[in-house]
């Protein structure tokens, strides 16, 4: 971790300096500062995760610390002080811990744990919300199957029509194969209802209208895929596909 020491006294910031270095071997870097302007400015310029801060010092309480910041910050607050009367105060801007001087070197070694595992525990949503965005955007193009061995990614293109089978679903693909999925069919019509490439033709069909083939009126209403397979069109869906071929293509 990169820390950050905010302290007017320069004995203070040297005594917690050295307690750092021999008992939290975590923090890997320390940097000073005598105020909380300078202070606030090296944190802007420094990036560090940790910030070690006084509260009463000559201009401006620690306290005030988030009024430099517009948005919420990014980096955890232990502050460290000579006077408990402050406790209240810093714990509600969301302060890691609150050590108290003389510094107990133990009080000391859990406010950091402390703020380690808070430090990681945001880094682990970070990372969560990153891979989630970049599923989002794989989604406009992509669907995930539940395959009996994991997930599968199948690219919208790839797929001819989903058919019902129970609580299951037979994913016809492009490449002529069949993928059995453990949900109902009413999932995939939710999941890709924004998707006007596909199209619910019946109770147990949702296909995708790139790989029809041909409208056939015999023996019942069918829609022709290209991979010859024969899909039956209720009445009511029939006439819907008839007007959107017609304001479409005649």
């Amino acid at each position: 971790m990169k820390a950050i020491i905010i302290d007017d006294e320069k004995r203070a910031r040297h005594l917690l300096l050295q307690l750092i270095k021999q008992y939290c071997p975590q923090i890997h870097q320390t940097e000073e500062a005598p105020d909380l302007a300078s202070g606030v400015e090296l944190i802007k310029k420094t990036q560090p995760e940790l910030v070690f801060l006084d509260i009463e010092m000559p201009n401006q309480s620690g306290l005030d610390i988030l009024d430099y910041f517009e948005e919420s910050i990014d980096f955890k607050i232990i502050f460290v002080t000579a006077y408990n009367q402050y406790a209240i105060e810093a714990f509600k801007i969301s302060a890691i811990d609150y050590l108290l001087k003389p510094i107990d070197t133990q009080e000391l070694q859990s406010a950091v744990l402390k703020a380690q595992e808070a430090i990681e525990a945001s880094n682990l949503t970070q990372q969560f919300d990153k891979l989630r965005a970049s599923l989002q955007q794989i989604s406009i193009n992509k669907i995930a199957l539940e395959i009996p061995k994991g997930i599968m990614f199948a690219s919208h293109e790839d797929i001819i029509y989903f058919e019902a089978d129970g609580m299951y679903t037979n994913v016809q693909l492009k490449n002529g194969k069949t993928k059995i999925i453990c949900k109902p069919l009413k999932h995939f019509v939710a999941q890709l209802e924004e998707n006007a490439m596909f199209f619910k033709c019946h109770r147990s069909y949702l296909i995708n209208l790139k790989y029809v083939d041909e409208l056939i009126k015999e023996d019942g209403d069918f829609l022709l895929m290209n991979n010859h397979k024969r899909i039956p069109i209720s009445r009511s869906k029939k006439e819907q596909f008839i007007t959107i071929v017609k304001e479409t293509f005649l």
